[in-house]
């Protein structure tokens, strides 16, 4: 099945300007999903909302969002009421600076999407866009509303296309030094240094996303095809990591490791069409 476009607007760089359609570049569709169900009956659980005090069931049409303001008592906004708030969107995905690609740092990434023209008129003018971030090895700051919120965007050239990531906020990221606070800031120096970088050094490699396997959904596809088959499942044992007495003589140890060993890799089971 062909990509659904989730989003279509303008792209606009001062005058220049084209239309451009947003795919989702990440999914958890394929992931092993699972239903809640009744452990008696096998049939499944469905969720409904009830009133806390009064035990009820609360229909749809009654269910309000509510901000609490003191223990108990909120402050309820009807969905009209919420629609208020709602940027103006005009689709507009206007280029608010450039900046080196490695400028923004990582942790403010939150989801991607690749771009493409919207309409065969627009190629023209997306690939005058996406060559010139590539000759000059920047990425465009932008920003639209998209998904009911105004969101900042990075844009970057990959491929014959065009890579788009939405920015967490500034108040959403913790600030590292609070998670930092309490770890040691002592230089290391000498052999310890030395084993470390030799270690980096022989295991230098390239990013490969296909040699990483989720290996928790396989197992869990694995259990699901083993019951279904009416198989028995047991629990296995499982080694607990043994603790570094010698820093010196693991990383010592660790430096005249065979540089060829890999860890082995756990594929997912296909399923059946059925």
């Amino acid at each position: 099945m062909a990509p659904r476009a989730i989003w279509k607007g303008q792209l606009s760089i001062g005058a220049v300007s084209c239309g451009v359609a947003l795919y989702a570049a990440a999914t958890t569709v394929d992931r092993t999903h699972f239903h809640v169900v009744n452990a008696t009956t096998g049939n499944r659980v469905r969720r409904v909302f009830v009133d806390e005090v009064t035990g009820k069931t609360v229909p749809r049409d009654q269910q309000e969002k509510g901000y609490e303001i003191s223990k108990g008592s909120y402050v309820v906004l009807s969905a009209e009421e919420m629609a208020a708030a709602v940027p103006e969107a005009d689709k507009s995905l206007e280029v608010k600076a450039f900046l080196t690609c490695a400028e923004v740092e990582t942790v403010y990434f939150d989801k991607p999407y690749f771009m493409t023209p919207a309409e065969e008129a627009d190629e023209e003018a997306f690939g005058v866009i996406r060559e010139g971030l590539r000759k000059e090895n920047v990425a465009a700051l932008a920003q639209t509303v998209l998904f009911r919120r105004l969101r900042t965007v990075v844009i970057r050239a990959r491929g014959c296309g065009l890579m788009a990531n939405t920015l967490h906020f500034d108040y959403e990221v913790q600030p590292a030094a609070e998670a930092f606070k309490t770890v040691s800031s002592k230089r290391i120096t000498g052999e310890m240094l030395t084993l470390a970088k030799h270690i980096i050094d022989t295991r230098r490699g390239s990013f490969d996303p296909s040699q990483f396997d989720d290996r928790y959904d396989a197992a869990l596809a694995e259990l699901v095809r083993i019951k279904a088959e009416g198989g028995t499942i047991k629990a296995p044992k499982r080694k607990s990591p043994e603790k570094i007495v010698d820093l010196m003589e693991a990383l010592r140890a660790s430096a005249g490791a065979d540089k060829s060993a890999k860890p082995r890799s756990v594929r997912k089971p296909k399923r059946s069409a059925g």
